[in-house]
């Protein structure tokens, strides 16, 4: 649970997090389809998709991870009219590790033996995350987010981005920016770079940051 001090002034924006749902539901709608597309015994295409899964359910772990130590102990304390939707925020956070548990060992059997039986059983575990997850994002964004935005402060809400930055490794950043400027609609990408990346930043993002993704997402997508 986080602390307000007696100067902070209570109501945040939570309009970030729609942005990293959008990124979850875009990935995690197409992963069982990059999955689906591996051909058997075809180890050059399978691992950097099996990499990909892995880096997204890794996200997806750390970011539920953060919501569960900086959340929802805080809205039932301050919104006790909100308990029962944490509550579902929790039930959904447990089923959606549970999937992911059951998913490591799948990529494991498939990574071994890159065939058509082991990638469906991936493909079908991750078509159940999908459906898991794309009701999980909706209920929150209509049960939870309205209630942040009136009872947390803003520090208390950027304390969930740091916490998820926390987990990006520095040569992964910029890959991390190209998959979040993909679920920014195209006439609202500049505005959005300006407003969360400083001007060194954006520099770079120009000169080196755009080729790297590119090249990266053509490794996944093909």
């Amino acid at each position: 649970m986080t602390t307000v001090t007696s100067t902070e002034k209570l109501g945040c924006d939570t309009s970030d997090m729609l942005t990293i749902h959008a990124l979850f539901r875009r990935a995690f709608t197409d992963a069982p389809v990059l999955v689906r597309g591996v051909a058997d015994r075809d180890t050059d295409r399978m691992l950097p998709v099996a990499d990909h899964v892995r880096e997204l359910t890794g996200a997806l772990r750390h970011h539920h991870e953060g919501e569960d130590l900086l959340l929802w102990d805080t809205l039932e304390q301050r919104a006790p009219s909100c308990a029962l939707h944490v509550g579902l925020m929790r039930v959904q956070h447990a089923a959606t590790a549970a999937q992911l548990d059951r998913l490591d060992d799948l990529m494991d059997a498939w990574e071994a033996a890159a065939g058509s039986t082991e990638r469906e059983a991936v493909a079908a575990l991750l078509d159940e995350v999908r459906d898991t997850l794309l009701l999980h994002l909706g209920q929150e964004e209509t049960q939870i987010l309205p209630t942040a935005a009136t009872v947390m402060s803003q520090r208390e809400w950027g304390l969930l981005h740091e916490h998820g930055m926390s987990a990006i490794p520095k040569d992964r950043l910029f890959l991390q920016l190209g998959w979040i400027l993909e679920v920014v609609p195209a006439d609202e990408r500049a505005g959005w770079l300006r407003t969360n990346l400083p001007a060194p930043a954006r520099v770079l993002w120009r000169l080196i940051g755009r080729r790297q993704f590119a090249a990266h997402r053509a490794r996944i997508y093909g």
